[in-house]
């Protein structure tokens, strides 16, 4: 067995629009100290001896094939050898992967090397395990020299995902996204890491966030500060902030319990970015935007269990036995700069949220798969959403004379709403070749939506609609009540009415929760349960079930169902 080290309007225009219409931990849990669970299995020699190195970012898991899983963790080897500081001696690791969380029947095992060139982080990409099936793992260092006690990492959980061609009965994901530092504690980590029914979790992007302390929220407002506390700009910085995030202890209970599955949306980066430039991005002052967004790219590949790809992007597609393809985007590398808010410009076919090689490439896989659920992780909102929206028999023609967006104003150019080529033709595709069961799970917005994906918006439910929308509130991000700062639910009733008004395939939105989503998968339906905490800013916060709505094989339609998945 081998190893592979592999070194303009935003989401708050929304909220704000929205406004303005209303006027347990688990057993394998890793903690922020994690190194406290680190053995010294030698006696210390007589002399004072150097400090041992620790494992103090916990363990992760990704990326999940029939065959195998990536693993990750990070070395620090020395005090002051800190995320970013460039610090520390380069330092041999060993990992195992065993079939019992005791280690007593290793499956697999290999060794790597920690270094400053990869800021101590490593990664081993496992193969040769079974499919559909739970392990355990660990990393080791020390042991090696006169009187040197080894040094464990905390012990995670992973699991492989069924056989390609397997007929499975059921999958479940933990699906989140927007979890911001500063706003509250990642409490909906907590709660998803001690579910033990989850096949992986998905972090569908805005995983950490690159402002400086006080930026977002606003200034004086933040539970607890980012470290370093200026916005992040070079690799150091990228590689500090996500170290910062890592020792949170429900994250790393997080990634000690299940695989997750990462792709980034615009904070990874800066604020509404896009290929060549960022709205939180100020050209000379603040560098070049290219080398930001390399040393952003490379400090995430060196801190997320993901895979990196050739071209150093996060789309790629994980298969689940015959009952799922999973295709996961990555919706800012490729795309052009959003439109303004009312132009005419978000439906010029030479603008771009993909890119054409990415289109292309989910295209061919969502009219090759044949799984029975085409899954589709896409950072932003794929379902148009307009308001004031005018008689379908009106729209087209008054916009193709004034300049304004052919389906609707919307609110929010930075989702799809600014691309409208691109969503055209991927929906045309979807009717044209006939693909069904194609659910479309999203971030973002910071808030929960359950919506069908219309062919035409205006003229629907007269016309069909070509799949389902299931979008994840956020961890903590700010939402409508938190902008406001009114008590929950008391303006948001009025402004989720008129979003329903006027845009008659969204079934259901929730603008106020915090929280995160369970989607169950089998072979007759995708159903996401909707789980809100009662307090982000609470340590200690609660969780419970709010909503559940789930998409029928053959339908192409969100539904609300009673109760969640058991």
């Amino acid at each position: 067995m081998t190893s592979r080290h592999v070194s303009s309007p935003s989401r708050r225009t929304v909220v704000r629009a929205a406004a303005a219409t209303a006027a347990a931990v688990p057993v394998l849990s890793a903690t922020a100290n994690a190194d406290a669970s680190a053995s010294a299995s030698a006696s210390a020699p007589s002399e004072a001896a150097a400090p041992a190195p620790a494992f103090l970012h916990g363990v992760a898991s990704g990326d999940p094939l029939p065959d195998g899983v990536l693993l990750w963790s990070r070395v620090t080897p020395e005090p002051g050898a800190e995320p970013g500081s460039g610090r520390g001696a380069d330092t041999p690791v060993r990992w195992e992967v065993a079939e019992d969380r005791e280690f007593t029947a290793i499956a697999a095992s290999g060794a790597t090397l920690a270094s400053a060139l990869s800021d101590h982080t490593v990664k081993a990409d496992v193969r040769g395990l079974r499919p559909a099936t739970t392990y355990y793992f660990r990393f080791t260092t020390g042991g090696q020299g006169p009187g040197g006690g080894e040094v464990h990492s905390p012990t995670g959980r992973t699991r492989t995902a069924p056989a390609v061609g397997a007929d499975v009965a059921g999958l479940r994901f933990g699906v989140v996204s927007c979890a911001n530092w500063e706003a509250g504690w990642f409490s909906a980590y907590r709660h998803l890491a001690a579910r033990p029914d989850l096949d992986a979790v998905l972090h569908l992007g805005d995983y950490l966030y690159e402002y400086a302390t006080g930026g977002y929220p606003t200034q004086g407002a933040a539970l607890r500060e980012h470290r370093p506390a200026h916005e992040i700009l070079d690799l150091a910085d990228y590689r500090a902030r996500h170290g910062n995030y890592k020792t949170d202890a429900d994250l790393q209970s997080l990634h000690a319990a299940h695989p997750v599955i990462a792709i980034w949306d615009d904070h990874e980066f800066a604020n509404d970015a896009w290929s060549g430039g960022a709205q939180n991005h100020t050209p000379g002052t603040e560098g070049v935007w290219e080398q930001r967004v390399a040393a952003a790219k490379q400090a995430y590949f060196e801190w997320m269990p993901v895979r990196a790809s050739t071209e150093g992007t996060v789309y790629r597609r994980l298969r689940f036995g015959r009952l799922a393809d999973l295709h996961l985007l990555d919706l800012r590398s490729f795309r052009s700069r959003q439109a303004s808010i009312g132009s005419g410009a978000v439906d010029d076919p030479e603008r771009t949220i993909t890119g054409r090689a990415q289109l292309d490439w989910l295209k061919a896989g969502l009219a090759g798969s044949d799984a029975v659920w085409k899954l589709v992780g896409t950072s932003v909102m794929i379902s148009p959403v307009a308001f004031g929206a005018l008689p379908a028999h009106l729209l087209e023609p008054l916009a193709g004379l004034l300049g304004l967006p052919k389906e609707g104003l919307a609110v929010n150019v930075d989702q799809w709403d600014g691309y409208t080529d691109d969503r055209r033709e991927l929906i045309g595709h979807l009717r044209e070749r006939g693909i069904t069961d194609t659910v479309f799970l999203t971030g973002d917005v910071h808030m929960a939506w359950a919506n069908d994906v219309p062919v035409r918006a205006a003229t629907y439910p007269l016309s069909p609609s070509a799949a389902t929308e299931f979008v994840v509130t956020s961890v903590t991000s700010g939402n409508l009540d938190d902008i406001l700062r009114v008590a929950p639910h008391t303006v948001s009733l009025v402004a989720a009415a008129a979003v329903r008004g006027a845009n008659r395939h969204v079934k259901w939105v929730d603008m106020d929760s915090h929280g995160y989503g369970v989607l169950d998968v089998t072979a007759g339906h995708a159903q996401m349960d909707y789980y809100v905490l009662s307090d982000r800013t609470a340590r200690d916060a609660t969780s419970s079930w709010a909503r559940s709505y789930r998409t029928r094989r053959g339908t192409q339609k969100a539904e609300r169902a009673d109760r969640p998945v058991r």
